[in-house]
């Protein structure tokens, strides 16, 4: 899937103003932006009604928000963005995730508008809290499924040793979908990537051989492609341009169909669980050393992986041939 960004006409200046701010200086991507956008413009529009400035009967997706003010936003209450919140969220169904959005967006603005530009002295819902938000287990292949993946290959393709390529760094660097994409011939050096992860954040990856012998491949086969348009892209589609993010998933589906991994929720980031989780569970890795490979901001966010291991470990005492023995003449 492929996504555009609005160019926010729609919206009032300090809106607008907000929305770039995210997307340059805090390096938030496209698709959190578009959330943030539509969140926001659902919530001027409901502050429209709620203060009377259009007829209570016109339908909130007519409500136009050019003319919205920063007096209109400083005038809500933290009851008032209950009752908008408590809105949004009986009118559609939204998981977890999605109202932690929408609160944050919320939060984000206030915050801007009070401590960023002082266009508002007073924060009013600089209390709201953020939704609980469950934490499940990542989903991720067994050292076996990598084998059936990594088998699965038509060595016939044109585009093998890319594709292969591809599932290697994944599966050993933990790459995201936009970094694999993003890669450049100019990224590599000697036994490193340089990575541009979220919030254009550079880190340097270190290559183990099964990821030097694949790249190796690879580079020796792009010499050979007819034609090269994108000239430091990585890894070229059938054009010579740049591998999409898209093209990438869908790569990665067909291998994962043809392994027989097909309709088990695997993706690219998925296997990007996998080289997180193998490295944690094989190569006893640090916790903190795990972020820096994966490019967390937060340690929490990687702290989930020292659970997927407690929990294999708890499998591994269950499966004992002993676990279910009792002795038959307790006293």
């Amino acid at each position: 899937m492929s996504y555009t960004t609005s160019d926010y006409s729609d919206c009032p200046g300090f809106l607008r103003d907000f929305l770039f701010y995210l997307l340059t200086i805090k390096g938030r991507s496209k698709l959190t932006v578009e959330g943030y956008y539509i969140d926001l413009r659902t919530f001027l529009r409901y502050l429209h009604l709620q203060k009377k400035l259009v007829p209570k009967d016109t339908p909130l997706e007519e409500i136009d928000i050019t003319d919205s003010t920063v007096q209109l936003v400083g005038s809500a209450t933290l009851s008032d963005v209950y009752e908008f919140l408590n809105y949004v969220f009986s009118q559609k169904s939204n998981n977890a995730n999605t109202r932690a959005r929408k609160v944050s967006a919320i939060r984000g603005l206030y915050k801007y508008l009070t401590n960023n530009v002082h266009l508002l002295e007073s924060n009013p819902v600089e209390n709201l809290e953020l939704p609980a938000v469950k934490k499940s287990l990542p989903t991720y292949l067994t050292l076996e499924q990598c084998y059936e993946l990594l088998g699965a290959f038509d060595t016939q393709d044109p585009y093998y040793k890319r594709d292969y390529c591809m599932v290697i760094l994944f599966l050993n660097c933990g790459m995201r979908l936009s970094e694999m994409s993003g890669l450049n011939l100019s990224s590599f050096r000697d036994n490193t990537l340089r990575v541009l992860g979220k919030g254009n954040k550079e880190r340097m990856l270190y290559l183990n051989d099964a990821c030097m012998d694949a790249l190796n491949e690879y580079l020796d086969d792009r010499k050979h492609y007819k034609k090269i348009v994108d000239t430091d892209a990585m890894f070229l589609n059938n054009r010579g341009e740049r591998l999409g993010q898209r093209r990438i998933q869908q790569i990665i589906t067909e291998l994962l169909q043809k392994a027989g991994l097909s309709n088990m929720g695997f993706s690219t980031h998925k296997l990007r669980h996998t080289a997180a989780t193998m490295m944690y569970q094989y190569g006893d890795v640090n916790v903190k050393v795990l972020q820096e490979i994966l490019g967390h901001e937060h340690l929490n966010t990687t702290e989930i992986y020292t659970h997927v291991a407690n929990t294999q470990k708890e499998d591994a005492m269950a499966s004992n041939p002993l676990a279910q023995y009792h002795r038959k003449n307790k006293q």
